[in-house]
């Protein structure tokens, strides 16, 4: 599993993140059940990260993405 590198502009600036395939296809997929570009979930990523490195702020919040759902699915 070797971290993919692909490349976007935030906030007028280009930046590289680099993650595992599973996490691509996670973050493409949430991007479209949210009705987003990849582009743009991960600029909303970005405004919210804090200190965190960007590829660290996407894995997090794919995982709590998932930690959210997960409850959902156990009160139903």
């Amino acid at each position: 599993m070797r971290p993919e590198k692909r490349s976007f502009s935030i906030q007028g600036h280009r930046t590289s993140i680099s993650l595992e395939s599973a996490f691509w296809i996670a973050l493409k997929e949430a991007a479209a059940e949210d009705g987003m570009t990849l582009a743009g979930l991960i600029n909303s990523i970005d405004k919210t990260r804090g200190e965190a490195g960007l590829s660290s702020a996407v894995r997090v919040w794919l995982l709590e993405r998932l930690q959210t759902r997960a409850r959902q699915n156990s009160k139903d």
